[in-house]
C-alpha cells in the first residue's frame, strides 16, 4: 500500500481509498447504522458498528473522516465484543455545515463533541481511539471526562508543537505544489478550493499552539487522565518524533508505549491485522 505521509498527516493513492472504503462497505452494509445527530449546535455525521458491551469512539486526524481513516477498524474489530462508533468531526467529512475552523480552543471543541455525541446515542461510559489529530482530542476528553472513558489508545499525537514540528506544517502548507494524485483523495472529499483553504487554515490553527509557553496543546492535562491509557508509535513515523510519544508516556500515569519498528503515521492502515489485534487485547473484556 502506497501512501504519503504529509505534514504529521496522510494521503493515501485513490485507488488505496477506494479499495478500502469499498471493502469496509461491502462487509458492513448490513450491519452498519448511520446517522446525524445534532450536538453543540452542529449536526454530526456518525456510523456504528458491532453489539459488543464495550463501546469505542474512533477519532481521526486533521481534515480525515470515517471511511478515510479507519476503514479497517470498522470492518475488523470484533463486532460481539465492542460497539465501534466513527464519526466526522465538525466542518470535517459528512458534517458539513459549518465549515471548518480552527480557533484557539478547536481540539477542546473537539473533544466535547466527541463526549457529547457518545452520550446523545446512549453511550455513559466508552474508550477512545485517536490518531493523529484524533489522539491529541482523544488526551483532552480523557482527562476532561475522568468518569466516562474507560481506556484510550492513541498514536501519531502530540501534546506540543516544537519548532520542529512546525517545519514540516510550513513545508507542505502550499497543497497547489503538490502532486495531482497527492491531491486528490482529499479534493475527493472536499473540492480543490475547499482542501486548498481547510488546510491552510489547519496550519495556521496547528502553528498558534507554537506560541504557548513549552508549545503546549495539552501539557497541562496529561497528568489529569486517568484511564488505562496505550501509546502507539512507528518507530518509522517521519512525521512524529520519538520525544512525542515519550511525552505522553513521561506524563500520562500508568501509561504504556508499544513501539511497531515498521510502523510509520499509518500504522493502523498498513498493518490493520496486527494494529486491531493490539487494541482488541488492550481493551479486553468490559467488567
Amino acid at each position: 500500500m502506497a501512501l504519503f505521509l504529509l505534514g504529521g498527516r496522510f494521503f493515501k493513492r485513490t485507488t488505496d481509498i477506494k479499495r478500502v472504503m469499498k471493502e469496509s462497505f461491502q462487509s458492513y452494509c448490513s450491519s452498519l447504522a448511520s446517522g446525524r445527530q445534532h450536538v453543540n449546535g452542529v449536526d454530526l455525521y456518525y456510523e456504528q458498528t458491532g453489539r459488543g458491551k464495550h463501546a469505542v469512539l474512533l477519532i481521526p486526524g486533521a481534515l480525515g473522516c470515517i471511511w478515510t481513516d479507519f476503514g479497517p477498524q470498522l470492518k475488523s474489530l470484533n463486532k460481539e465484543r465492542f460497539t465501534v462508533v466513527g464519526w466526522d468531526p465538525r466542518g470535517y467529512g459528512q458534517s458539513r455545515p459549518p465549515d471548518r475552523d480552527f480557533p484557539p480552543d478547536f481540539f477542546e471543541r473537539d473533544a466535547k463533541d466527541a463526549v457529547d455525541l457518545m452520550k446523545a446515542l446512549g453511550f455513559d461510559k466508552f474508550s477512545l481511539l485517536g490518531w493523529s489529530d484524533g489522539g491529541i482530542t482523544a488526551l483532552i476528553a480523557a482527562a476532561k471526562n475522568p468518569d466516562l472513558i474507560s481506556k484510550m489508545v492513541v498514536w501519531g499525537s502530540n501534546a506540543f508543537v516544537s519548532q520542529q514540528d512546525l517545519k514540516l506544517y510550513n513545508a507542505v502548507r502550499d497543497v497547489s505544489k503538490w502532486s495531482a494524485r497527492m491531491r486528490q483523495p482529499m479534493e475527493e472529499v472536499y473540492g480543490a478550493q475547499v482542501f486548498a483553504k481547510t488546510w491552510e487554515a489547519w496550519g495556521d490553527g496547528i502553528a498558534q499552539f507554537a506560541k504557548r509557553p513549552e508549545g503546549s496543546i495539552c501539557l497541562e492535562l496529561l497528568p489529569l487522565i486517568s484511564c488505562p491509557t496505550l501509546i502507539i508509535h512507528g518507530e518509522k513515523d517521519p512525521m512524529v518524533p520519538s520525544f512525542h510519544p515519550q511525552c505522553l508516556l513521561k506524563h500520562i500515569k500508568g501509561s504504556r508505549l508499544h513501539l511497531m519498528p515498521e510502523g510509520k503515521h499509518n500504522l493502523h492502515l498498513r498493518y490493520a491485522d496486527e494494529f486491531n489485534r493490539l487494541v482488541e487485547d488492550f481493551l479486553g473484556v468490559m467488567d
